[in-house]
């Protein structure tokens, strides 16, 4: 299935657990970024059906923590598309049991722009899309 501009889908869903954690118990920042960047990749590679390297992250902002036992989904987009370059929307998902309400709530975490770069075996750019 081909990806097309504009077609946001769930690129990877992961269980957090504790040795994701930073000292105050949270999910440590640092492992959010990675997933979003790995659900990015999946997103840059299955559009360019190319290999695809990690070039900027432009904006970067977290919303809430991420707790031990959320299900994360990362949910991408293609936001723009340049010659060998593609930038991804990411928007990060919890999954949280509230015991209170006694159902899961859905929360936004996090969210930001990511771009890659199709390259060739020698580490060159190369056209996203071939003409």
């Amino acid at each position: 299935m081909e990806k097309s501009i504009n077609q946001k889908s769930a690129s990877i869903r992961v269980v957090a657990m504790p040795a994701d954690t930073n000292p105050s118990g949270d999910i440590f920042g640092g492992w959010v970024l990675s997933q979003m960047d790995l659900a990015g990749g999946v997103l840059a590679s299955q559009f360019s059906k190319k290999r695809m390297t990690t070039v900027a992250i432009n904006s970067m902002r977290f919303h809430k923590p991420i707790m031990v036992g959320d299900l994360v989904s990362f949910y991408t987009e293609v936001s723009s598309l340049g010659k060998t370059s593609i930038t991804i929307d990411i928007q990060t998902y919890v999954t949280r049991k509230n015991v209170l309400l006694k159902e899961n709530q859905e929360i936004k975490v996090t969210e930001g722009k990511f771009v890659y770069v199709s390259i060739n075996e020698s580490g060159e750019p190369i056209p996203v899309k071939d003409t």
